[in-house]
């Protein structure tokens, strides 16, 4: 009987990946269960459900709590564990030796089937763009974020009343010490508003569990995953391999590369302003790299990337751990399919428009990758 491998795609921040139809990682899957059927393997693939914000511990208990509650229960089958962003910590927590996740949980039956563990724009060493979140604004800012990106993912783009809103108020928030709340209130309000009564609920509830544990955000500040880092360890026989992103940063040129239309010229903006908190990472916090590593680095991107180098998200230089499976030119939903290429069935929908030019071709050579590594021993 053929081995039936278990693979687990574990979401990032927002971790919209419970909201009905709208599915974090639906590409990614979609790819999972095509090639491997094309390759002959038996395969479960499962999205993790995971508290949008909650802390990596809590997030690495929703991860043992998916597996519990799929196949890999009923047989002893290798487990490989895929998380986006910080879905890569939680990935990593989940295998460490001797992890105490809560009262009566016992991973040690699951993480010893783990052979893989592969992380996508993963903050490894943390990422600047974290400390913004812990101010007032930055945890106003969060919530709204998270519901744009679900009503992009539903609708295909925002209001361009809305978009043009939160332009502005990004625009000029460093001159407004005292920015008014019911602004985002407002574009709250605006966008609640497009869904039925019965997801209206479903997304309050999302928002208050972001808004009510926002645990997860100081464990992603470089000071924060310092701690993380000293207390986590790779467990022996689990492969690790990372998948790599740098995106352009802001210019004229990338401006321009998002296209004239004037949606995605003000999503631009979003994308300019969460990039320009992000490259800030202190030059203390940028971990070393083996010549590997390097190596592959200076031959995706022509050069080692610089201490600014980012996603938009995550530095790129944070990212990096144990292999390194790709290393493209991608902002940092583009990876798992959030990109612009509406005409390919399902179509792609992008709303962190960065101007990356990352396309389906792009998608599928770096996830072909992924499978090799997920594949390799068997």
């Amino acid at each position: 009987m053929a081995t039936k491998h278990h693979i687990y795609l574990v979401p990032g921040f927002f971790g919209f990946a419970n909201l009905g139809e709208l599915l974090y990682f639906g590409h990614v899957r979609d790819y999972f269960v095509a090639e491997m059927a094309r390759r002959g393997v038996e395969v479960e693939v499962v999205q993790v459900l995971s508290h949008p914000t909650g802390s990596i511990r809590t997030r690495a208990a929703d991860l043992f709590k998916a597996i519990e509650a799929s196949g890999a229960k009923d047989d002893d089958g290798p487990i490989h564990l895929i998380g986006h962003s910080t879905g890569g910590l939680d990935s990593r927590l989940f295998v460490s030796p001797n992890v105490s996740l809560g009262e009566g949980i016992d991973v040690e039956p699951y993480a010893r089937r783990v052979r893989t563990v592969v992380t996508v724009s993963t903050p490894h060493a943390g990422t600047p763009l974290a400390s913004f979140f812990l101010g007032l604004f930055g945890q106003k800012l969060l919530q709204l974020l998270s519901l744009f990106t679900v009503y992009v993912l539903r609708f295909g783009r925002l209001p361009l009343t809305v978009a043009f809103r939160l332009g502005s108020l990004l625009t000029r928030w460093d001159e407004q010490l005292g920015f008014r709340p019911t602004i985002l209130d407002q574009l709250f309000e605006q966008l609640l508003g497009d869904f039925s009564v019965e997801r209206r609920e479903e997304l309050v509830r999302f928002l208050g569990d972001v808004g009510n544990d926002a645990s997860l955000v100081p464990q992603l500040t470089p000071e924060g995953i310092d701690l993380f880092n000293a207390s986590t360890h790779d467990r022996p026989g689990v492969r690790y391999g990372s998948v790599i992103t740098q995106a352009r940063p802001p210019s004229f040129r990338a401006r321009l590369s998002a296209g004239l239309d004037p949606y995605a010229q003000l999503t631009h903006t979003v994308y300019s302003f969460l990039y320009g908190r992000t490259q800030n990472m202190p030059l203390t916090a940028i971990p070393l790299h083996t010549p590997a590593q390097m190596a592959a680095l200076v031959e995706a991107y022509g050069a080692m990337p610089g201490p600014q180098a980012c996603d938009g998200i995550v530095p790129t230089r944070s990212q990096v751990y144990g292999r390194v499976l790709a290393a493209v030119r991608a902002d940092h939903l583009d990876a798992i399919g959030h990109f612009d290429q509406p005409a390919h069935r399902p179509p792609h929908v992008d709303w962190l428009i960065s101007g990356s030019g990352f396309r389906r071709l792009q998608f599928e050579r770096l996830w072909s990758t992924v499978v090799d590594f997920v594949l390799l021993e068997t």
